[in-house]
This record gives C-alpha cells, structure tokens and sequence, in this order.
C-alpha cells in the first residue's frame, strides 16, 4: 500500500471510527503553589484565575510588543496546573516562569519525560474509551473542549482530556503506563493512527500549528486565535497593549488562511499574488475529500478566492476561510490538471 493509500485509510478511521495516536512528544510542565494560577493569570492570554478543577483553557505566551513565544493548553486540578505546549515552545515557556516567579509562591515541575499523552480521535472515542474504563461509566462533564476528569484502566490512573477539531480525547497518563493503556485501547477498538494522517484532520479544521503555521512573529488575532486563546476582560498580562488595540481599534495585516492548491508543494514555499510576495506555506497535505491542502499566513489582500502561487515552479492555489468546507462537485481528483482558465470559468467553484 502506498503512503497516500495509507494516509486514506487511517483518514477514514479517524473520521469514521477511533484511532489511537501517541503525542508523548509534547512538552509537559506543572505548577504547583499558592500563588500559582495568579502568577501564571498575569503571564498568559486566557483567563486562568476563574478556572475550576476539571476545567481547562487554551491560550498563548507573548512577548511584550504581542508577538507569540509559543501556544500551551492549561489544566486546572485540585493541587496544580497541568500545561501541554509544543515541544519548540517548551524551552520559552519554561524560561519566561522561571524568570518571572521570583517573588511568587510558585514551583515549576517538569513532566515531559515523566507523562505520557496518547490521543483518541474520531466519532467513536467515548466508545473506546466506555469499553477501556476501570469505572462503570464515563464522567459526564467531558463534553467542552479542555475539561479533563480521572479515571483508571487496567487499575492505571489516567486523566481524560476533552478534544475537539478533531472530536476525541487525550489520555495524560505516568510514562510507564503508557504500553500497558494503548494495549487497553486497542483491545477496546482503536486502531493505530499516523501522526500524518491526524494533521490532515487537522489541517481540514483550520487550526494551525505552533512552529509550523504560526511562529515568534505572530500576534494571536493574525492567526485567528482570539476567540480560542484570548481573553479581554480578565486584566492585565503580558502583551495585552498590543492584543487589545489590534481588536478594539486596528485591522491585522495578516490573516490565517486555507489554500487548495494545484499540487502538492513543500512547507516554506512562499506565495505570491500578482507579482509580490504575500506569505509562506506553512503545514499542508493531500486531503482524500479535497486533495492538496495547506494553511498560510497570507497578507490581506490575499483575499478568499484570490490566487496565489508558487513564484518558482507556478504551481498556484485558490484561498479559502478555514475551516474548510465539504468539496465542490467540480473539484478535480488529486493529479489531475487543474490549471486550466477555460474549465474554471465554465465551472466556477463556489466561494468558500
């Protein structure tokens, strides 16, 4: 079977059924302390303060002008705060708490190495996980994204994290256990799952990725984050002059945007629109309901249902709004010529 082939068919699992993904590769820390969702409130975008055991938000790090230094999910519990981040975004995050801490009663708790995070993606998660379960029935409070409760399988204490876009949960769970639980799951009905083929959903969704999509030049309402990571009434926090004035009073020069693109073509290709360069590539894949697709942070004036196009080899690619939506009927099969004028016009594609 070939990659491609591959990739379709674990897409089909995780759209139709349970896959199983190991992402231990995620940077984990904790904190503990007194003063710990105070100092940790002041630090990021979202409101920390008001969340209760068993509850949880997304939100980003910034650097005083606004500008990303990494994205973390934070996970309120009875005793600590749990934060998950990318891997690229673990050495800022750990470096910006230990700087700023002096003075609080803080402690800073690695859990990269010690934690293992397995992911279950797809319609059919809460299945596996009824069957998986120690307990007769799952916590019913897991229905918004980020909420997270304790169970245990195989007498293994796992905590269940609320996903979404792609719908599943994560499995937070010690290091050691980590064999032991993903041979529960599997028994229980997932299948193993590609990291590759979970960024395809992922990428389907719209949401971008830290280090991929979104980096250290990036203010949160370019990406399209305000609404998942930033809080304006929550008070002051690293960065908020320049969050807020964006929101209340300017217009981003820059937007998050979804690309259907002719072919396949590499993370970093820069784009241009009518001669000038308006971004680069940043994560993208061949979707097996919309072919090749990517996420880029455009210009505005790269509008939905503008062209752009790769200067050097003039593969180009049509921009849509994320996320994207169900395939039109004209659009062509993967490898087929797409880039003749005539077809489009007779057959336009509906604005997305």
């Amino acid at each position: 079977m070939s990659s491609t082939s591959r990739q379709g068919a674990q897409h089909a699992i995780l759209v139709q059924g349970c896959g199983l993904l190991d992402r231990s590769d995620r940077g984990k820390l904790a904190l503990t302390g007194a003063d710990a969702a105070q100092f940790l409130h002041g630090q990021v975008t979202n409101d920390v303060v008001s969340l209760r055991p068993g509850e949880g938000c997304y939100a980003a790090f910034l650097t005083h002008k606004g500008k990303m230094l990494g994205d973390l999910r934070i996970l309120a519990t009875q005793d600590e705060l749990l934060l998950d981040t990318e891997r690229v975004a673990l050495q800022p995050l750990f470096d910006l708490i230990m700087r700023f801490k002096i003075g609080h009663q803080v402690q800073l708790h690695k859990r990269t190495l010690q934690c293992a995070l397995l992911s279950l993606i797809g319609p059919q998660a809460g299945e596996v996980l009824g069957a998986a379960i120690d307990e007769a029935h799952l916590p019913s409070h897991l229905q918004k994204e980020h909420a997270h409760a304790e169970v245990t399988i195989g007498s293994r204490p796992v905590r269940l994290i609320a996903t979404a876009q792609p719908p599943g949960v994560d499995l937070l769970l010690a290091a050691q256990d980590a064999q032991r639980v993903a041979q529960a799951l599997l028994a229980a009905g997932a299948q193993p799952v590609s990291e590759q083929a979970a960024e395809i959903l992922r990428i389907e969704a719209g949401r971008p990725r830290f280090g991929i999509d979104i980096g250290q030049d990036v203010i949160p309402q370019e990406a399209g984050l305000n609404e998942r990571a930033v809080s304006f009434t929550k008070g002051c926090y690293v960065g908020q002059e320049t969050v807020a004035r964006l929101h209340y009073k300017g217009r981003p020069n820059r937007h998050l945007r979804g690309l259907l693109l002719d072919q396949p073509l590499p993370a970093g290709t820069p784009l241009q629109l009518q001669g000038r360069i308006v971004g680069r590539l940043g994560s993208s894949a061949v979707s097996p309901s919309l072919g090749p697709i990517g996420l880029a942070l455009l210009r505005r004036e790269a509008e939905p249902a503008s062209r752009v196009s790769d200067p050097v080899s003039g593969v180009g690619a049509q921009v849509v709004e994320l996320p994207f939506q169900a395939p039109a009927a004209d659009r062509p099969a993967p490898g087929a010529d797409r880039a003749a004028p005539h077809r489009r016009s007779r057959s336009p594609r509906p604005r997305r």
